[in-house]
């Protein structure tokens, strides 16, 4: 008889950790399976750690935050090579790793190191160098995260052409950049070396990118990406790929050729189940590698085994991946499911940042709401005027009838942690009168919040039939 596990979990990702550790709070004996020397899963390894502290590496040593008093020929140093971003990078992912290694040994999480495979519905392998142990799972979570697209016409040779993880794996610091896929990994990438004064073309076949996000902000950012040098080649095709002296050219569709130093080809990603024999636990996926459960519960097609984060698809983000696995865990021992937000923020962490949460104005249109937009650009503000913010704006999207806050949109410096004011105002119900009403501290960005308000509430005014009176004005 093997090893008898209450919950087995593969991958120790975000979902992964969140699930092992809730079922282990519940007092479950619980296993979580990875094939990496270390936990942590893509997200540790190879996405979102790696890559934010890439980010913000580039920024620092390059004094790209600084530009806008000093000049765009300003950095904090000179030369800046792999060696600098690497130094960064470990020390960041050690700790990382060795928070998490701490927080499973304190729940009482056991782990094992190995290549998880089904025998059956309730048996999983491990095979690992010291050999293959069968575990007896009760429960199972399926949290493998997914792995870069790599296309057979494609010649990745981990030195000219790479995919995403092998780009974060040993970053350098090329002549020149090509990146083929305008998602959010690419435009990521794309933007922290260009930041880095890297020359960088960004090929996307869609005619826009990102568009899941306002299209307005969306337009502030190509405006932005242009303008510090960013070539974008929308609308059209990568073809092949030819290595001419050992230089990788792209051929498009449009006929155009561009020949860079390196290419990172970031389009798209497809779920790490390809080593899990799913057939013989009666599971299928799609295409790209995905399983589909039951969006409450998490639930695959077979009732004892579950699935969470990237591997089940959109929206793919940490965050989410981490209440996903969760609710799972707790679903999985007849626990009462958390009461999951209806709106969730996003977070796009490129050179601008990009966040929003709640309706665009596409989707307000969609569901036949009648609304207003309010717009505060950074530069109005006078934080974002002593840190030398040229650009980035904070959009607000407010219901006509009840007042209500719909939407916010933010592109700019800290954009991820502005959205969240945002967030709360949204899940509370909260109107336009909070913003104009309530003081935020001065100087911040945060009251690029007030000033988008103002701006919206100037607009209500105009609309016939509409009681947008201050309630001061209105009670007396």
């Amino acid at each position: 008889m093997g090893l008898e596990i209450d919950f087995v979990v593969l991958g120790s990702g975000p979902a992964g950790r969140r699930a092992a550790v809730q079922a282990a709070k519940l007092g479950k004996s619980v296993l979580v399976v990875d094939n990496r020397a270390r936990v942590g899963g893509v997200s540790v390894h190879t996405g979102t750690i790696p890559s934010k502290t890439l980010r913000e590496t580039a920024l620092n040593l390059s004094g790209w935050r600084e530009r806008g008093f000093y000049g765009r020929a300003y950095r904090v140093k000179r030369q800046i090579d792999g060696s600098d971003l690497s130094a960064r990078l470990g020390k960041t992912l050690t700790h990382e790793i060795e928070v998490l290694e701490h927080q499973f040994a304190r729940n009482g999480v056991l782990t094992m190191v190995g290549q998880a495979r089904f025998v059956s519905p309730t048996q999983i392998a491990v095979t690992s160098p010291a050999g293959e142990q069968v575990v007896e799972a009760a429960r199972v979570l399926i949290a493998v995260g997914t792995a870069p697209h790599r296309p057979s016409a494609i010649p990745f040779d981990g030195r000219t052409v790479l995919d995403s993880d092998e780009f974060i794996q040993n970053p350098s610091v090329p002549r020149s950049l090509v990146v083929v896929g305008g998602g959010v990994i690419g435009l990521e990438y794309a933007t922290i070396m260009s930041a880095l004064d890297v020359p960088v073309t960004l090929i996307e076949p869609r005619g826009r990118i990102l568009e899941f996000i306002d299209s307005e902000v969306v337009d502030h950012l190509v405006h932005q990406l242009r303008d510090q040098g960013m070539r974008l080649l929308l609308g059209t095709e990568l073809e092949r790929i030819e290595l001419i002296g050992g230089t990788p050219v792209c051929r498009l569709s449009d006929g155009r050729s561009v020949r860079s130093d390196m290419v990172l080809y970031a389009a798209g990603r497809q779920g790490a189940t390809a080593g899990l024999n799913l057939a013989a636990c009666g599971l299928e996926t799609d295409a790209r590698g995905r399983i589909a459960v039951d969006p409450q519960t998490y639930q695959s097609a077979v009732p004892h085994i579950y699935a969470a984060g990237d591997v089940i698809g959109w929206p793919s983000l940490a965050s989410t991946s981490m209440e996903q696995g969760r609710a799972a865990a707790c679903h999985a021992f007849a626990q009462p499911l958390p009461s999951g937000a209806e709106h969730f923020p996003i977070g796009i962490y490129a050179v601008p940042e990009l966040s929003s949460v709640g309706l665009s104005e596409a989707a307000a249109r969609a569901k036949g709401l009648t609304y207003e937009c309010g717009i505060a650009r950074f530069r109005e503000t006078s934080r974002g005027h002593i840190m030398g913010v040229g650009c980035g704006i904070l959009k607000l999207l407010f219901d006509l009838p009840s007042r209500r806050l719909l939407g916010v949109h933010i592109i700019g410096e800290g954009a991820t942690e502005l959205v969240h004011i945002g967030q709360a105002a949204i899940a509370l119900g909260g109107t336009i009168d909070y913003f104009i009403d309530h003081s935020f501290n001065y100087p911040t960005l945060a009251e690029a919040y007030k000033i988008a308000a103002l701006d919206a509430w100037n607009r209500l005014r105009q609309h016939e039939g509409q009681v947008v009176e201050l309630r001061a004005i209105s009670s007396q």
